[in-house]
């Protein structure tokens, strides 16, 4: 049941391995298009846009030496990308611990209220914690589900991210990183579902119909399986099959009434 959440609100990818944490070497200089009107020099945000159009356009090598010049004037988009870059090994090897580092600096920085950087931020928070829940091997880096579990809280509760209220909910429940909390994973559970995700609302349907509610925890797993993303599927499928052998004839009926009309609120 456990979701990747770090990597559903990228929408970047870099490329050319070259070391965010490293100088740049002499003799390793790279030169710009004359014709776009942009050099190592330009403004960081002028250098981001360069990187980011560069790269859909198939440029990797342009995009990564922009984004490595903007990245190291400051610029938390071009840092979050690189960061990407290493997590994902996409056009470079892959390298969760610089990542990490990145993530992490992008993270202690902060962001201020209303910032363009907010979604960076946001995105580097539910980065780490998904690097403190699985560990990187090899590394000083170990699982450590406490730490994954604040990040989560942080994100979700300051930002409202759907997906993060889901993740946390879910450990809350399970007790990972800190003691199981049915009423605060129902909480959470609750405001990602009426963010529209379908995960918790199946979840939270599983819940209430554990609880006694039980046409209205199967007709709330029946709608969620019925709009959840292909990922959830197969477990959805599997919670809403239990519930519905469970119900009574008169449940069931029940459900199928409810059904249309949480499908016809949401």
């Amino acid at each position: 049941m456990s979701m990747s959440v770090s990597l559903s609100m990228k929408c970047l990818a870099f490329g050319l391995c070259l070391s965010v944490g490293q100088g740049l070497a002499a003799g390793n200089v790279f030169a710009f298009d004359p014709a776009s009107g942009v050099s190592r020099e330009s403004r960081p945000f002028d250098l981001f846009k360069f990187g980011f159009y560069s790269y859909k356009e198939g440029r990797k090598n342009d995009a990564i030496e922009a984004y490595r010049y903007a990245a190291e004037k400051g610029h938390t988009g071009s840092r979050w990308a690189l960061a990407n870059m290493y997590a994902d090994g996409d056009g470079v090897a892959e390298n969760d611990l610089e990542a990490f580092r990145i993530y992490s600096e992008i993270a202690s920085e902060g962001v201020e209220p209303g910032s363009n950087d907010t979604g960076f931020f946001v995105n580097a928070l539910i980065a780490l914690a998904g690097y403190y829940q699985r560990g990187i091997p090899d590394s000083p880096v170990h699982v450590d589900l406490a730490q994954a579990r604040q990040l989560y809280f942080q994100a979700a509760s300051t930002f409202g991210v759907p997906e993060v209220q889901f993740e946390l909910a879910r450990m809350i429940l399970a007790g990972e990183g800190g003691a199981t909390n049915v009423h605060q994973a129902k909480k959470w559970l609750n405001r990602a579902q009426k963010n529209g995700h379908a995960g918790a609302m199946g979840l939270l349907g599983s819940i209430i119909f554990q609880e006694g509610q039980a046409a209205r925890g199967l007709a709330m797993m029946t709608a969620a399986l019925d709009n959840c993303a292909p990922s959830e599927r197969a477990w959805l499928q599997e919670l809403q099959e239990q519930a519905f052998a469970l119900a009574s004839e008169k449940d069931r009926r029940s459900a199928l009434t409810l059904t249309q009309k949480i499908k016809g609120v949401n």
